[in-house]
């Protein structure tokens, strides 16, 4: 190999000026720590590379590697989400931005674990003098650690911990289903990082138009019967994603007539369906008033299961399913686990490509959700527990939308309560902006949305959202707020 020429290089000429730190030693690393500062603390903490950077050795800046890196990494961008983080670090925010689900409701109080107690790592050693471990769920805010269950158990940023969940099923069947150039359908308005996940890939979304019960079937048809693949650069779309119950961003749930709509239409088209469930069982009773009476809950387990809305793969003839659930918002996102359901064919393809990726799950996660569903609670307890779940976040439900009728102009603010889910889909009539005749509709909501962020309110923009990203200029403005993880005072106060 030759050396590097003289362009890879960072001349050096008084190399005695170079101040070489002190080597990093195991002893030292506290000291290290200690003049970078506290790491940001809270759920899902804002953090960059600044954070694990240590002091230069006097070396030459490294050649960059532009002419190696692979076009699918090139594509790779940040995520508003995820980056919508560092406006956390401001005391006092308020955020209906994340879809986080509470702590409170996460089944896990405290976590205790056996270990062996240094020098002494033999099984038997451990089992007469290890050193018992807990982590309990609020360790920070009472001071007792800087780690706790809420935060572990909940989303975390990619350089602290796994992708957002359900980004690897959906990587996977990306890689299973397209090749490059290929589009995938979708809600107008999707989840966002299932078209982050997708662009790399050379993979491209297109949404289809929606209504209050979410995808429209006659929109559907007539984009794939007028598909003009020398006009659109790509063949017949064949695969469509879509978030059925509490969709996200949109909240919307489809009912069972449509869900046989849209099936229909699937088959017409020789569509293969994705159907991503992390909401169907926080199916609520529809918004009847601030001052309504709580809708009692089911008498049993047979009466909750009958009340929900059936699945695509309860009314797939055809093995053109795939269902992907998760436990990220029935009991924690931080567990990382989920799963799918397919054809045989569909599901040894998925084996195929994780015994050379992700390889397994996460032991941890596996062994606490055993513990949790098979020994303690059985399949009826944890039935009882969805029910409980869905009570709740009804009445969280209740709140915001309460909120939004008592502080929000109706004249300018809209919105459908949702039946399912954690979010709330709100649509702003941007024209009564006082500068909608002089600015786009895009600079109207970056500007309300850092209003937002002035006022100690995060909030989502609907265009964070948009199925297509490549020319689509929204007609419409909307913003996403969760119901999710604020309590129910600050969501009134945000709102």
């Amino acid at each position: 190999m030759s050396p590097p020429t003289a362009i890879d290089v960072e001349g050096v000429i008084d190399t005695e000026s170079i101040v070489i730190p002190d080597p990093l030693t195991v002893n030292g690393v506290s000291a290290r720590r200690a003049k970078a500062g506290p790491f940001s603390a809270g759920v899902a903490a804002f953090t960059t590379s600044d954070h694990f950077k240590s002091p230069s050795t006097g070396k030459p800046k490294a050649k960059r590697w532009d002419h190696r890196i692979s076009l699918e990494s090139r594509s790779r961008k940040p995520s508003n989400l995820k980056g919508a983080a560092q406006y956390l670090k401001t005391p006092g925010m308020i955020s209906l931005g994340g879809g986080l689900p509470c702590p409170d409701y996460f089944p896990i109080e405290e976590i205790s674990i056996k270990v062996p107690t240094v020098p002494h790592f033999s099984e038997e050693k451990t089992k007469e003098s290890g050193t018992a471990i807990t982590a309990g769920k609020y360790d920070v805010s009472e001071g007792k650690g800087a780690y706790d269950l809420s935060i572990a158990l909940n989303y975390g940023q990619g350089t602290g911990s796994a992708q957002m969940l359900r980004t690897s099923a959906l990587e996977q069947t990306y890689r299973i289903f397209c090749e490059r150039g290929d589009y995938v359908l979708s809600e107008e308005y999707t989840f966002a990082s299932a078209v982050e996940t997708a662009a790399p890939l050379g993979v491209k979304f297109l949404g289809v138009k929606m209504d209050a019960e979410g995808l429209l079937p006659e929109a559907l048809d007539e984009l794939l019967s007028n598909w003009d693949e020398k006009a659109r650069g790509a063949r017949k779309p064949f695969v469509l994603y879509t978030v059925p119950s509490g969709q996200n961003p949109t909240g919307a749930t489809q009912g069972t007539k449509r869900r046989h709509a849209i099936y229909k239409v699937a088959q017409k088209h020789d569509l293969y369906i994705l159907e991503d469930e992390p909401y169907y069982f926080l199916q609520m009773q529809p918004y009847t008033g601030p001052d309504a009476p709580d809708v009692p809950p089911p008498a049993n387990n047979e009466e909750f299961l009958k009340a929900l809305i059936p699945t695509y793969l309860s009314m797939d003839t055809d093995g053109r399913v795939m269902r992907m659930d998760s436990f990220s918002k029935v009991i924690a996102p931080g567990t990382r686990v989920g799963w799918i359901t397919a054809s045989e064919q569909i599901v040894e393809r998925f084996v195929r490509s994780n015994e050379n990726s992700n390889q397994n799950p996460s032991g941890i996660s596996q062994i606490v959700l055993y513990k949790l569903l098979d020994e303690s609670w059985g399949h009826g307890g944890y039935l009882q527990w969805l029910v409980n779940l869905r009570l709740e976040y009804t009445k969280r439900r209740n709140v915001i939308l309460a909120a939004c009728e008592k502080y929000l102009p109706k004249s300018i603010v809209s919105w459908n309560p949702p039946t399912a889910g954690m979010f709330l889909w709100l649509q702003v009539d941007w024209h009564k902006h006082p500068a909608a005749k002089t600015k786009p509709i895009q600079d109207i909501e970056q500007e309300i949305f850092l209003a937002g962020i002035g006022e100690g309110v995060l909030i989502c923009p609907g265009s964070w959202f948009t199925a297509e990203k490549s020319g689509f200029v929204p007609v419409d403005m909307f913003f996403r707020a969760t119901f999710a993880a604020a309590s129910e005072e600050k969501m009134t106060e945000a709102i």
